[in-house]
């Protein structure tokens, strides 16, 4: 059994995403890093690195933290995978962030990603016979630590630390395939203006962020360093703008563009180049159809009810996702909840067709200067 096959049978790899039709499709190492973990952002088109602060922010753009209206938070989000086909496979998230000092301009952060990928079952044919070969429980997880900074009072900046393991499972006796072990770092940033006058009176502000993501080593799981797989190194880059219509009513659209910044295969020898992490970044710039676009809208009264839609677009040769996505948000006290549910509009089915996700959110510290100026 290769690797190729391997992520194929587990339901990862392109099929993570989509069945796409093309050989060109860039495939990576740990994919599940690349899959929308939180409920809030899945009504959202699947963005989040302009969208307000919210507990879940480390996945998107740590650099939203030091703009939190509440000193802390924690936070947990499930998301049922491949629903249709079974009912084991799932991912979960938790998240927490914290302010340091009393200036309240610097965080600490921290998160758990695990993909639980259900039971495998393992089996080889000899001489016309099915042998069972017993069963894996195949998983993959990270874990951060991020810190945010503010540089100003309308910017910050955040750098994330990322360690990534991914385990297919103990496979049978000559297979050559182990866990893989990396590390990651992220760089972030995030600008929010101040209030001004905007339409017909009301007042609004300007949200801009960007974030570069997965930066570090391949990922190896047979010790052959021309089969190492590239990390899911993305680029996100995102504009919002807040209709603030009164002290309860807010009104949100933001857009998201986001590139996978790994090497396509070649289209003559449909093999990935084989070069380092920073040199596949510059390769994969010639694969002008990596990019992915969303747009998204949020109205929210009072931060205690938001409705939410989105939608998400890719090119065919590059996974074909396109769809639609709703959710709605509930705070009572200290406490919240988010549900989204992603509606498919390709031809291709995703593995998220039909998925309703849930977060659960609670604030446990004290407002921060920046509810006072929201």
């Amino acid at each position: 059994m290769n690797l190729t096959k391997l992520f194929l049978g587990l339901g990862i790899g392109v099929s993570a995403f989509a069945f796409s039709q093309s050989n060109n499709t860039v495939l990576t190492g740990a994919p599940f890093l690349r899959i929308s973990p939180d409920a809030r952002a899945g009504g959202m088109g699947d963005q989040g690195v302009v969208t307000s602060t919210d507990v879940f922010s480390q996945f998107w753009n740590a650099a939203k933290y030091p703009f939190a209206k509440v000193s802390s938070g924690v936070g947990v989000n499930y998301t049922p995978y491949m629903s249709k086909l079974t009912n084991d496979v799932f991912l979960l998230y938790g998240s927490f962030y914290t302010f340091l000092g009393d200036d309240e301009r610097s965080t600490l952060s921290a998160s758990l990603y695990y993909f639980n990928m259900g039971e495998v079952s393992l089996t080889d044919i000899k001489a016309g016979t099915i042998i069972d070969n017993g069963t894996v429980k195949p998983n993959e997880f990270s874990i951060d630590l991020a810190y945010g900074l503010k540089l100003s009072d309308t910017y910050s900046m955040a750098v994330t630390g990322r360690f990534i393991r991914s385990d297919f499972g103990s496979f049978n006796s000559d297979s050559n395939f182990k866990a893989a072990n990396t590390f990651a770092v992220d760089v972030s940033g995030y600008f929010m203006s101040p209030k001004h006058e905007s339409i017909s009176g009301y007042e609004g502000r300007v949200k801009a962020g960007w974030a570069v993501q997965n930066i570090g080593p391949k990922l190896d799981y047979t010790g052959d360093e021309n089969s190492r797989s590239y990390l899911p190194t993305m680029a996100r880059l995102g504009i919002g703008y807040d209709l603030l219509l009164d002290d309860m009513n807010r009104f949100s659209l933001s857009g998201e563009a986001s590139k996978i910044l790994v090497p396509a295969p070649d289209s003559d020898t449909q093999l990935i180049p084989n070069v380092g992490p920073i040199e596949g970044i510059g390769k994969s710039f010639s694969n002008k159809k990596s990019i992915m676009f969303s747009g998204a809208a949020e109205y929210s009264y009072d931060d205690t009810f938001a409705i939410r839609t989105g939608y998400f677009a890719e090119s065919p040769e590059q996974g074909a996702r396109q769809y639609a996505t709703v959710g709605v948000g509930f705070k009572y006290a200290s406490f919240g909840l988010d549900l989204s549910y992603l509606i498919n509009t390709s031809k291709i089915n995703t593995a998220l067709d039909n998925t309703l996700r849930f977060g659960l959110t609670w604030n446990i510290g004290s407002e921060t200067y920046n509810a006072t100026d929201y």
